[in-house]
């Protein structure tokens, strides 16, 4: 079974709803709170009903200038229909969220099928960035367990060696998903910790391999500089790699996430995003804004501490949940 069709039987598997849907709980208790305050003693959609539904949409996270696109979209909506009542709103916001995602949505399976076909020949490179503390190393150990379930054959390596913790962190990854883990120890140089990694990938024929990298952000230039030269000693061995450069947020932080995530694409090229922690917090709406506002793919959420609680982000699964009531 290649890398795509696993996710996709992946992405359709009740657990992963369930879970999901228990993930989003938070983010939906709060949003259908605030929801049915603002429709109360309501029968249609009107201005006092579209600014409360503005400050909803603003409070779940969703970002001020997504939640302007959001609420232009359902006042089209009213204008054409004539007529929409309080108790269709769900279903419209639910639809018009959806249909929004989806222009954000290029590439969010290329990579994947482009994933098995870089198996065939060489590793697939996945460079990891993002600010310690965001789940970012977590994030490369259920990475590497999703792969390793599917039979494929991961390498890691612990570029991210200002953190002794880190370094530490992803070996104990290794050892627990049952892959090699290339490290130097800590304060050694990344990119030769990328170099080794990715070389090892090429002699063991592995099918991915995954490169943490340090997660500071105070000096935006060292940054720039630091992931350029792994960049670079990467394509000594494969000339093409990284073939995806996935930022890893915290969802929790809200719109600090999305402010993060400006920073790294200013930085480096980002090609996708992991958005973790949604399972600990009510502002699960950021995933919708940022998306929107990065014009990034979201690639994968984080719902909770299992292992099999990264899941591949599918859009219409995830508005779908995040307007299921229970």
């Amino acid at each position: 079974m290649g890398l795509f069709d696993f996710f996709k039987k992946d992405k359709e598997n009740k657990e992963q709803r369930e879970s999901l849907d228990k993930g989003l709980e938070k983010t939906k208790t709060s949003f259908f709170d605030q929801l049915s305050k603002a429709v109360v003693g309501k029968n249609t959609v009107d201005e006092e009903v579209l600014d409360d539904l503005e400050s909803v949409l603003v409070h779940a996270d969703v970002g001020i200038d997504t939640t302007v696109k959001v609420i232009d979209r359902i006042e089209k909506r009213v204008a054409r229909d004539k007529y929409v009542g309080t108790s269709e709103l769900d279903r419209i916001l639910r639809e018009e969220i959806a249909d929004l995602l989806q222009k954000n949505d290029s590439g969010s399976t290329a990579v994947l099928e482009r994933a098995d076909r870089e198996a065939n020949g060489q590793p697939f490179v996945i460079m990891v960035v993002g600010v310690n503390g965001v789940g970012k190393t977590t994030t490369i150990g259920k990475l590497a367990h999703r792969f390793h379930s599917a039979g494929k054959k991961v390498v890691l390596g612990a570029a991210d060696t200002f953190r002794a913790a880190a370094v530490d962190q992803l070996i104990i990854w290794g050892q627990r998903v049952g892959v090699p883990v290339i490290s130097h120890g800590m304060n050694t140089d990344p990119a030769s910790v990328a170099y080794d990694a990715v070389k090892r990938g090429v002699e063991m024929e592995a099918d991915v391999v995954i490169i943490d990298t340090a997660g500071r952000l105070h000096n935006k230039v060292n940054l720039m500089n630091e992931l350029s030269k792994i960049k670079r000693v990467m394509q000594k061995v494969i000339p093409d790699a990284p073939h995806e450069v996935l930022l890893v947020l915290d969802g929790s932080t809200g719109q600090n996430a999305f402010l993060q995530a400006k920073e790294f694409t200013k930085a480096t090229e980002v090609s996708a995003l992991a958005i973790t922690k949604l399972d600990g917090t009510a502002k699960g709406g950021v995933v919708i804004g940022i998306s929107d506002q990065l014009n990034v793919p979201v690639r994968y959420i984080g719902v909770g501490e299992k292992m099999t609680d990264l899941q591949l982000f599918d859009r219409r699964t995830f508005v779908d949940s995040l307007f299921s009531k229970k």
